[in-house]
């Protein structure tokens, strides 16, 4: 059994990062809810028999009526407790200390000094100044009985605190951000010299954790998965392979909406890996769920459904329609596929662990939870069992688990591809004479992005044409045609996102080359909106 580092969700923007950065000093950690910890049983927290628990920060003023909270007696069960921002102020007013709002509020960068000695700030030295990142209205005014103060700011004097005899440390500043220099280390402090954990947790520790729970899970029947090429699915795949081989039916759908060569390049990628059924000899099989599965034993069809496609979104201009359309009509075939390869009780799918905890609000259960996640629908439509192998994995550790597998690293580098494809980069009709145009073009922003050495530094980069035609010149001759517009921007996760500055001379070269190589488009433009206000994909 791992040890768990458990994080009590109270709304803030960087509860995600805290996991991550615990994470990342090879220490398992997991997001819940803040109401599972209000039991005065506390059965939720005991169950999960957690190392040390870290109290994220949260929007509340924990004096106000409705805020969130926990039962004090999380605090008597001897298991050592961070707060973070809100965290702490929640701990000194439980614990019967005084908190307030402050007469300045801290929003940015500032600098704690440290008092005296303590584990937490391990390796600092007393009157240190600290660089960190504040986030707070409210302010500790009174410490409770117990606790002393180990770090102030002018605004803060308790921007830090412990009390060593109840295993409670606080502080009031982010050490999760990047804008804390050193708040790796005081996390460390807390993870191995206050909760004496070991760094054990390793993607090569989980590949074989996660091949014996797929075993246990699978037993002998048949998972079938829709593979993309992308990095989620093809790790998926990787990993279902390595654990039960011949029992794994991999469907890739050329829908007609794909990039240059992305077919052929996944082909290319897992024929070796991954052979079709009619390819392998009996005398390679192994039974399912055997630990010789080995690589050249998983069936791969790739199904040709352009036509289909794009017969049902001729003449469709609605960006939601296009998508629904899509979503439809990928269900329906590969509904009929899996029915071809028969006995089928396991849908696999690519669910990360950021998908998980978006499904559950800090306030406890959500009724929303994103459809796309659930493959529109396929578990239900197919009645089959879900397999989720990556579900406690952030996309960094997925990457890692990709090069454990030994997965070539430009797939595991791969930018997001929206689901719908180029058919919401492909504004107003679809035709195939379109796509090809916006194929041709996108190929040229790669190629150039790449040879610039930015791809890996940019969350996504392409092309979107646009059903925009204008009057150029070329040669001697009068054109007019559409429009592409190149699209560039830095994200962490999507949700949030900026425009890249791309150098004029790259901007110029892709340009020039699409005008000279690609026939239909006769402009190129840069769109240098942020999301938000705009989104990253036009539809």
């Amino acid at each position: 059994m791992r040890d768990l580092c458990l994080i009590l969700d109270f709304g803030s923007q960087y509860t995600q990062l805290i996991a991550r950065r615990v994470r990342e000093r090879q220490v398992y950690s997991e997001i819940h809810p803040f109401a599972i910890a209000m039991d005065p049983k506390l059965e939720k927290i005991r169950a999960l028999a957690p190392r040390a628990i870290v109290l994220s920060g949260g929007p509340s003023s924990c004096y106000d009526d409705g805020a969130p909270t926990v039962d004090p007696a999380l605090f008597t069960l001897g298991i050592p407790i961070l707060g973070i921002c809100y965290g702490v102020q929640l701990v000194a007013r439980l614990l019967g200390g005084e908190v307030v709002p402050s007469d300045r509020r801290e929003y940015g960068r500032a600098h704690v000094t440290v008092r005296g000695a303590s584990e937490l700030f391990h390796g600092f030295s007393d009157g240190e100044e600290l660089a960190v990142w504040m986030s707070h209205g409210d302010r500790v005014a009174r410490l409770p009985d117990g606790f002393r103060l180990i770090g102030e700011t002018a605004n803060a004097p308790a921007a830090a605190v412990a009390d060593e005899a109840r295993r409670i440390w606080g502080v009031q500043f982010h050490p999760e951000v990047a804008h804390t220099p050193r708040g790796g280390e005081i996390l460390g402090n807390f993870l191995f010299r206050i909760a004496g954990f070991q760094p054990t947790w390793t993607m090569a520790s989980f590949v074989d954790e996660a091949v014996a729970k797929i075993r246990q899970q699978v037993g002998g029947g048949r998972v079938v998965l829709g593979l993309s090429g992308g990095v989620d699915s093809s790790v998926t795949a990787a990993l279902l392979q390595r654990a039960i081989g011949p029992s794994l039916t991999c469907i890739f759908v050329d829908n007609g909406l794909l990039r240059t060569g992305e077919r052929a390049g996944v082909e290319a990628l897992f024929r070796g890996a991954f052979q079709p059924a009619s390819e392998r000899s009996d005398r390679g099989a192994v039974a399912a769920g055997s630990a010789e599965a080995t690589p050249g034993m998983v069936d791969l069809r790739i199904i040709d459904a352009e036509a289909r496609f794009l017969e049902t979104l001729a003449g469709i201009t609605d960006p939601e329609d296009k998508r629904k359309r899509i979503g439809r009509t990928f269900i329906e075939v590969f509904d009929e596929e899996a029915k071809k390869i028969g006995g089928v009780q396991f849908l696999a799918q690519g669910t990360l662990y950021p998908d998980v905890i978006e499904s559950v609000s800090h306030k406890g259960p959500s009724a929303t939870i994103k459809s796309h996640h659930n493959v529109g629908g396929l578990p239900e439509r197919m009645n089959l069992k879900l397999v989720e192998p990556l579900r406690e994995l952030f996309k960094d550790e997925v990457r890692e688990l990709g090069a454990e597998l030994a997965l070539p690293h430009h797939v595991l580098w791969r930018q997001p591809f929206p689901g719908p494809g180029l058919a919401v980069r492909c504004l107003g009709f679809l035709t195939r004479a379109r796509l090809d145009v916006l194929r041709a073009a996108d190929a040229i922003i790669d190629e150039e992005i790449r040879a610039a050495g930015l791809y890996e530094s940019i969350w996504q980069s392409f092309g979107v044409l646009l059903p925009v035609r204008s009057v150029g010149v070329m040669g001697d001759q009068r054109t007019y045609a559409e429009t592409l517009c190149v699209r560039a921007v830095h994200s962490k996760d999507g949700m949030t996102a900026d425009w890249v500055q791309l150098p004029y001379e790259l901007l110029g070269t892709i340009s020039r080359r699409v005008i000279n190589e690609v026939r239909g488009i006769n402009r190129v433009v840069y769109d240098i909106t942020s999301k938000p206000p705009g989104t990253i994909e036009w539809e």
